[in-house]
């Protein structure tokens, strides 16, 4: 298996094709990245920015560039004798136009070769619903879209369809009957009865209205190209017939001001296969499954042994021609059954680097049964950017946060809220359909017989609200011990909270445990399994929208914690934690990615490195944040007796400048806009007094006029000139926490990814804010400059580089020197043990040491932290004057002599010890290696 020594995350779109991959290949090669780690390439909705809302997974993305593009990259790519890691989409694709397998079930419903392949209630094993599909997709109700003329039936070669802007559904074939029979007589008036053409017409008509359900598909198809064909012919070649399909086109659809001229378009509408709808009809009346709660992408019945083969077969074909060399499965947690499609995968594509998105919570461990190398490196992440949250500091930023905004709320109540709120507002239909499931199963039982809809229903909710995790895995297998474990738990925090419901809630705990009775049949079992495995598909949607997407935004204690896969209840973690986390991941995971910024992630890497200084300071946090809201309190705005924003929101705001202020002036502008945007997004994510399904425009305008005003005239603001020096002094800190981060990163057991542009200095914010153009040019242009640099001088461009750390060469400068070092010795970092190593000294709690060791290599890392009462700002943390006494004691099989990685400086134990402030003396982290 080819393991990645390091990997580089592209965001592949239309503003970054194949060709401009290809031209910073050879730049990655010098950087040190051994496998371009990809986004989605397949073809994708047009326009997309991200590629996971895919059209065609069997063929490549034509906005990225042609076939011969892509063979171009891959050349290249080869030659430099790197591997493609590609992120991949078994869970969903787009409920879009241009996915033409989901247009053929639109047009052929049960009859379609792809019926199978999308999750909708028609394929449900235990229910018999042929209710038409909803396509949620109106921007308005539908009575109004239709009588404002927005809905519209258009006519080209490919038949009849049903338009709504860029959304264009097929009519199904029986609903050509109702259209054509429309001023038939005149037609029949104007050629005559015996007209060859007249009499094809009918012989169309005749075959519509005699479509038999028992056709096969195959023969349905064939009867519809038929019917296209010979329609289209008539169409083009007679023009009495094109004046009659134009007219009737113009009949069905209607005229605006007159609504009984939409009643034959809303009957023709009434017939199809599906049930065009307002957009929000969604959150509450859904029969097809959705990637979280997104409308436009709709799920894929992967479980399906040929869904799985047709989906994938471009992907195992690029496997099996060496062109994929690793693939990291997107969303992991929305599959059926996980556990069996990776097995699958494993079977198709073998010996192949293979990692899952999958969200890890403390304590929680991936399934051993999983062929996988390990995650996609969320869980990583958390550990890491924890290990830099001063945890003592904990009561005074409670009291801080409790005081300044009025809430004294607790994060899980704010969670167990949130899910409520999610699953009251977006998921409103997809809990209806797992009640009515459950309902079905009661009434066959005498002891569920008495249960109602809405009981189970509550009961449902209230166990999904309070499930720890993301999933569970029971399957046909059965369940497993943690699996159990978390279940009981829920069970019976559920039964303390709603007592009424003792009764629902043993009956749902039965069926999550998959506890059956003696008496029931094998039918009875499966659907019994197959409502635990649904309920298993909606626990991740519940925990990422009502945690991910709204409790975060809404508990801003410390913001740099609120990130995809962490917990911000905890308030850091201790080193410790960390090492024992890394620890575990060498001796099982050692393979998994190694992720600080990702697309996903709430904040750049740097951003939060920032953010995290604030918990070492923070009765000095406190008397700026209150002294910049009554600075500020002159622009918010009264509404209804309440001050916008509200305090909540700008404790949030004060973070986020504090985190993302650019260094150079003139970003500053554009920072401006980047804020209100972000500002926006939050406050619509956190669902307080706006959201996306109901935005509130005067409470986004006070936000929005706020930002605009505390940010305003630099030069004249008294706001900025005070928060200018707190924020610089942060800045400073927050440098020397992100080059801990790197090297901690580069040294761990895992593969280290490298999110694009995060090189240099990352300041972004949440999506699309994190998704900006990389400027590639200048960062190649530093690298040639410091490779050449480093032969010439090295301690004189390290000087030089401390002296002008905001130009972020300093941290291009150390990604390139530990990707070398990882390189140069990859097999310590691969397979090295880890060791954690003992302190002395007045400020071993200022360090993060620890050592990768094989037979014939050793490597120590050291990584300082908590740097704001070790040096004054300005002041570099180099040297004994700044570390005096503070020391790593070496073990007793560990060598005398090192050579740091970094500046190439070598150092010497001294009876057993090394010496912090000799270490470094002349860098901020060390990477010291002796073989």
């Amino acid at each position: 298996m080819r393991v990645p020594t390091a990997t580089y995350r592209i965001q592949f779109n239309s503003g970054f094709r194949f060709e401009d991959a290809a031209n910073i290949v050879s730049y990655l090669a010098e950087l040190g990245i051994s496998d371009l780690y990809a986004s989605p390439i397949f073809q994708a909705r047009i326009g997309s920015s991200h590629g996971y809302d895919v059209v065609n997974p069997n063929q490549l993305n034509s906005e990225l560039g042609t076939p011969e593009d892509f063979e171009t990259l891959m050349g290249k790519i080869q030659s430099h004798q790197m591997g493609w890691l590609q992120d991949i989409v078994p869970n969903h694709m787009a409920y879009d136009s241009q996915n033409q397998w989901l247009m053929d079930v639109m047009e052929n419903g049960p009859d379609s070769n792809y019926v199978t392949y999308f999750d909708i209630a028609w394929n449900s094993p235990f229910g018999n619903s042929q209710e038409p599909i909803l396509a949620p997709m109106l921007g308005n109700f539908y009575g109004d879209s239709l009588e404002k003329g927005e809905i519209q039936v258009k006519y080209d070669e490919s038949g009849l369809s049903v338009n709504y802007y860029s959304l264009k559904l097929p009519l199904k074939l029986e609903s050509y009957a109702t259209f054509l029979t429309q001023h038939l007589g005149r037609v029949a008036r104007t050629l005559g009865r015996k007209h060859p053409d007249f009499i094809k017409i009918l012989g169309i008509l005749y075959v519509v209205k005699n479509l038999s359900s028992e056709v096969v598909s195959h023969q349905r198809q064939d009867q519809s190209d038929f019917v296209k064909g010979l329609l289209w012919e008539l169409y083009t070649s007679n023009p009495e017939i094109q004046t009659f399909i134009d007219d009737n086109i113009k009949l069905f659809n209607g005229e605006p001001g007159n609504p009984d001229s939409f009643n034959l378009l809303d009957r023709l509408l009434s017939e199809q296969f599906y049930r065009l709808s307002y957009w929000k009809v969604g959150a509450e009346d859904i029969n097809y499954r959705r990637f979280f709660t997104v409308n436009e992408l709709i799920s894929v019945k992967v479980e399906e042994l040929k869904v799985f083969q047709t989906t994938h077969d471009m992907i195992c074909r690029f496997v099996q021609e060496g062109k994929f060399t690793g693939l990291r499965i997107d969303h992991i947690d929305g599959l059926y059954n996980p556990t069996e499609y990776l097995h699958r995968l494993r079977e198709k594509v073998g010996d192949t680097y293979i990692t899952v998105e999958k969200i890890l919570q403390p304590g929680e461990n991936l399934p051993d049964s999983w062929p996988t190398q390990g995650t996609s490196g969320y869980d990583y992440l958390n550990y890491l950017n924890g290990v830099f949250c001063k945890t003592e500091n904990c009561e005074p930023f409670d009291t801080l946060y409790q005081e300044f905004t009025g809430s004294e709320l607790p994060f899980d109540e704010v969670v167990a809220q949130k899910k409520h709120l999610i699953l009251d507002k977006n998921l409103a239909g997809d809990i209806d359909n797992l009640a009515t499931l459950a309902k079905k199963i009661s009434e066959k039982y005498r002891y569920g017989n008495d249960f109602t809809l809405n009981g189970l229903k509550r009961a449902l909710a209230e166990v999904l609200t309070r499930f720890p995790v993301y999933r569970t895995y029971a399957d046909e297998s059965g369940i497993s011990a943690a699996d159990r474990t978390f279940v009981e738990e829920v069970i019976r925090d559920a039964k303390e909270t709603v007592p009424l419901l003792l009764n629902e809630l043993n009956f749902l705990e039965k069926l999550l445990l998959l506890d059956y009775d003696a008496s029931l049949t094998s039918t009875e079992k499966a659907q019994w399994l197959y409502f635990v495995m649904r309920v298993q598909q909606y626990t991740g949607p519940l925990m990422a929208k009502g945690v991910e997407d709204t409790a975060f935004y809404v508990y801003n204690r410390l913001i740099s914690l609120n990130e995809v896969g962490g917990n911000p209840e905890h308030f850091g973690i201790s080193a410790q934690e960390f090492h024992e986390f890394n620890r575990v991941r060498q001796e099982r995971w050692f393979s998994a990615m190694s992720a600080t910024s990702t697309h996903d992630t709430k904040r750049g890497e740097d951003t939060r490195a920032r953010m995290n200084v604030l918990s070492e300071l923070p009765e000095e946090w406190r008397q700026q944040v209150q002294s910049w809201s009554k600075m500020n309190r002159r622009y918010k705005v009264k509404f209804r007796g309440q001050l916008l924003p509200d305090r909540n929101d700008e404790y949030a705001i004060y973070q986020t400048l504090v985190g993302a202020f650019p260094f150079h002036s003139e970003e500053f502008p554009e920072f401006v806009d980047r804020v209100k945007d972000y500002v926006i997004k939050a406050i619509r994510e956190s669902k307080v007094y706006t959201a996306w399904l109901r935005p509130n425009p005067d409470y986004e305008k006070a936000c929005t006029d706020f930002v605009d005003a505390i940010l305003s005239s630099p030069e004249e603001n008294p706001f900025l000139q005070s928060l200018q020096p707190f924020q610089q002094k942060i800045a400073f800190y927050g440098i020397f926490n992100s080059l801990s981060q790197v090297l901690l990163k580069a040294a761990s057991p895992g593969v280290p990814d490298f999110y694009q542009g995060t090189e240099l200095w990352d300041f972004s914010l949440v999506d699309p804010d994190n998704r900006r153009p990389v400027n590639f040019e200048r960062r190649q242009a530093c690298l040639h400059s410091l490779k050449e640099r480093v032969q010439q001088d090295i301690s004189g461009l390290v000087n030089e580089l401390l002296a002008h750390k905001e130009d972020a060469r300093l941290k291009l400068f150390l990604t390139m020197q530990l990707l070398k070092a990882r390189t140069q010795y990859l097999q310590v970092f691969q397979e090295g043990a880890y060791i954690l190593l003992e302190m002395t000294g007045e400020f071993q709690d200022h360090l993060i040491a620890f050592a990768r060791k094989t037979n014939e290599t050793t490597a120590l890392v050291i990584a300082p932290r908590f740097l704001t009462s070790l040096v004054q700002p300005g002041e570099l943390p180099l040297g004994s004057q700044v570390w005096q006494d503070t020391g790593i004691k070496l073990p007793g099989d560990f060598p005398v002599s090192w050579q740091d990685a970094i500046v190439h400086q070598s150092v010497a134990a001294q009876d057993g010890v090394l010496p912090v402030g000799e270490v470094l003396q002349k860098f901020p982290v060390a990477l010291l290696i002796n073989n």
